[in-house]
């Protein structure tokens, strides 16, 4: 089998947009958070609610998406969440008003949901299984990258002063802009077509992954999958007791990303540089190094994840977060909050989560429901996912106020050893097989 690479990645690459996007929006609060403390005059129970809010979109999104990537395709849909992100760049950095600034925040998030389920859902959609795990984790690169821009716009749109907050947000409008045009050149995905009974077309975009002989092959497995009903799968359907397994599995892997604590440092990263007595420069600026050390690992994690396998590299990254928080806890413990050994552990921790939960857990969820139920199956995992960001986000500020820093990343500690143990001992190795193998393997009739 030759592949087109070229074309593959490509394609890749450019649904892979929707998820740098989606790191851009949801970190750019954290550069803002000083100025729009000061501009709403927040409390620490509001300002969580603020920086929060945007992770309500993420639930409707990913609640909805996935069900409508089955009824109208992905592209579409897709389509739809380029527009949405633009509006709520512009609208944010436009409002004056705690309401305004929420309600464009929460549209944004509706646009990260939809993201978030759809890009790795079509990107695993079109990739050869040998070359599914690299190509799913370029939504995860994406997503760093989003991430570190949104770092570095922030760092360098600073001295703007008392409206830099504005620009923060707005910057985002442009890779929005660019994600709508790129999105022309992207087929729908086979497995979606071949549901809606056009294997003509579904042929074509195998055949031009990776030529007649995979294109034969796979479109024989997806007919087979979908042998005897073609007709999407519901909510119902998903709850189905042969589900059972699969089900469990995406859904605490998708809130465990979360309560893996990462967002902490993500969201509040300069809130928590300035508690080392750092300048609100020099904590934009370390936080962007966090951005760079995730882009590294999740590199790394993408040169690895078709030979080792996933399971391996979420055990890794667990073990490694469940280390730095203890660590970071007895800092905060003894208050050694002022020197290099908690700015060091605070930008090792990304590097553990970059390189095991970031790109696998959105791997494994691509590749573990079934070609009738993935659009919804994947929908109830991203909705988990976004309850379990959006909680964690809530909570932060809350717990360090009540219960101290120290207690607060002991928990986070607690969580990772707790999922490290699930993971060893439930989820199967799911490299090099396809999405049909798989659905065989894994859902008990």
């Amino acid at each position: 089998m030759k592949v087109n690479f070229r074309y593959l990645l490509t394609i890749s690459l450019v649904t892979a947009l929707g998820g740098l996007l989606f790191g851009f929006d949801i970190s750019v609060i954290s550069g803002t958070i000083p100025f729009i403390q000061d501009v709403f005059e927040l409390n620490e129970t509001m300002k969580g609610w603020v920086v929060s809010s945007a992770l309500i979109g993420c639930i409707i999104g990913a609640s909805f998406s996935g069900r409508l990537g089955d009824k109208f395709g992905r592209k579409k849909v897709l389509f739809v969440v380029s527009l949405l992100f633009g509006i709520s760049a512009i609208g944010s950095g436009l409002a004056n008003s705690i309401p305004t600034f929420v309600s464009y925040r929460i549209l944004g998030g509706i646009a990260v949901g939809g993201a978030s389920v759809l890009a790795p859902m079509y990107i695993a959609e079109v990739s050869p299984a040998h070359l599914r795990g690299r190509m799913v984790s370029l939504n995860q690169l994406t997503i760093v990258i989003g991430i570190s821009m949104a770092y570095f716009s922030n760092y360098f749109l600073l001295a703007i002063g008392e409206n830099a907050w504005r620009w923060m947000f707005a910057a985002e409008a442009v890779p929005s802009l660019l994600f709508f045009f790129a999105l022309f050149i992207v087929p729908e995905s086979p497995r979606w077509l071949v549901a809606r009974n056009d294997e003509t077309k579904a042929h074509f975009v195998l055949n031009k992954v990776a030529g007649p002989d995979f294109a034969d092959f796979e479109l024989s497995e997806i007919k087979e999958s979908l042998a005897g009903n073609k007709k999407r799968g519901t909510l119902k359907d998903v709850f189905k007791k042969k589900y059972s397994l699969i089900l469990f599995l995406g859904i605490f892997l998708a809130v465990f990303q979360q309560w893996s604590g990462i967002n902490v440092i993500f969201f509040y990263g300069p809130d928590i540089f300035a508690k080392a007595n750092l300048s609100v420069d020099t904590a934009l600026f370390y936080t962007a190094l966090v951005g760079v050390m995730n882009i590294v690992f999740t590199i790394l994690a993408m040169r690895v994840i078709d030979k080792i396998g996933r399971k391996v590299l979420l055990l890794i990254g667990s073990a490694g977060m469940v280390v730095c928080y203890i660590i970071i806890g007895y800092l905060f413990k003894i208050e050694r909050t002022d020197d290099w050994m908690l700015l060091t552990f605070i930008i090792i921790t990304p590097a553990f989560f970059a390189f095991g939960l970031g790109p696998t857990v959105w791997v494994v969820l691509s590749e573990i429901f079934p070609n009738k139920i993935r659009g919804a199956a994947m929908s109830v995992a991203t909705f988990a996912l976004w309850v379990g960001c959006y909680s964690l986000t809530l909570t932060f500020p809350i717990f360090v106020e009540a219960l101290s820093a120290a207690v607060t990343f002991w928990i986070y500690a607690a969580v990772c050893i707790v999922g490290f143990a699930v993971i060893y001992k439930t989820l199967p190795e799911t490299k090099g097989m396809s999405l049909e193998k798989l659905e065989k393997m894994l859902v008990k009739e």
